[in-house]
């Protein structure tokens, strides 16, 4: 049964920096793309980064180019977004989400599994 378990949301001020992780189970990490999507109330499921296999391959959203950093750990399992100069914008519940087709997708449909998700709120 695959898991993927987000930890390091929370509370932060404008212009923090928060660290998310997304542990995953029962996958062959390796083989998957690797993604955080986020959400807020009443609005779609939003695409936020992904990263390929090899680890250097990444596609990240317009509004957090510059700030947010994914990266990914195979030997642990683990996908990391490092966020920076967080804006209040990005307050939202982040996904972490599995695909196992080739390349990236900014398509939350084309992923196959998805975690529980994690609250991050960004004061202003």
């Amino acid at each position: 049964q695959v898991s993927l378990a987000e930890s390091g949301g929370g509370l932060v001020q404008a212009g923090g920096s928060l660290r998310l992780s997304c542990a995953a189970s029962g996958l062959t990490f390796g083989w998957y793309t690797m993604g955080w999507f986020r959400q807020v109330p009443g609005k779609e499921r939003e695409f936020v980064a992904a990263v390929e296999p090899n680890g250097v391959n990444t596609a990240s959203a317009v509004s957090v180019k510059g700030r947010f950093t994914i990266s990914r750990d195979n030997a642990k399992d683990t996908v990391y977004l490092q966020m920076n100069r967080l804006k209040p914008e990005d307050t939202a519940v982040y996904y972490c989400t599995a695909r196992s087709k080739a390349g990236t997708s900014w398509n939350s449909e084309g992923y196959d599994y998805w975690g529980q998700g994690t609250q991050v709120t960004v004061s202003s």
